[in-house]
């Protein structure tokens, strides 16, 4: 492959979790309180890390095919990678919230039900989900100024100066 399809990819999982961490942040359901938020948040998170893994394709391609400040493009694939681990827990809570117990009524099923409806109680509280979300989008933000930075240089985003001396990048 000779074409850098990078940039393309790279905005889908960057609106995707943008959109997510928005819908939890945000007091939406108390404002619409027949919608069921659930699933629209569950299918972002997946349709996000589907766009993240196509992006870290395409950046291991776009990497070989430009000349990146080697340290740059580092810190952007640390951020990018934090960006995915936050949002793949975040998948995890989601889920574990979604399961009801009356569905590990299986046999097999039946050992892991304890443990489940625990963990279910303990990351159904409302502010670690929001702390996490918060963490992601701030993680996902800092990728996009690494990678524009690579993009565009410096003078394309005001926060890259000080963003960079703050991480102890030079360039």
């Amino acid at each position: 492959m000779s074409y850098n399809l990078h940039p393309i990819f790279v905005h889908f999982p960057i609106a995707f979790f943008l959109l997510y961490s928005l819908l939890r942040i945000m007091p939406w359901p108390k404002t619409f309180p027949p919608v069921d938020w659930q699933v629209p948040r569950i299918v972002m998170i997946v349709v996000g890390l589907l766009g993240a893994w196509l992006a870290n394709v395409t950046g291991d391609v776009a990497k070989h095919l430009t000349n990146p400040n080697h340290g740059l493009v580092e810190m952007h694939e640390s951020f990018a990678g934090a960006s995915v681990n936050i949002y793949v827990i975040l998948l995890i809570i989601e889920l574990l919230i979604f399961i009801k117990p009356e569905w590990l009524d299986l046999k097999y099923v039946e050992t892991i039900k304890p443990l489940v409806v625990w963990l279910k109680r303990l990351f159904g509280r409302t502010w670690i989900l929001i702390v996490l979300a918060i963490a992601g989008a701030v993680a996902i933000a800092i990728t996009g100024l690494l990678g524009g930075v690579m993009v565009y240089g410096l003078t394309a985003d005001p926060l890259a100066a000080p963003l960079l001396n703050l991480l102890g990048l030079s360039i």
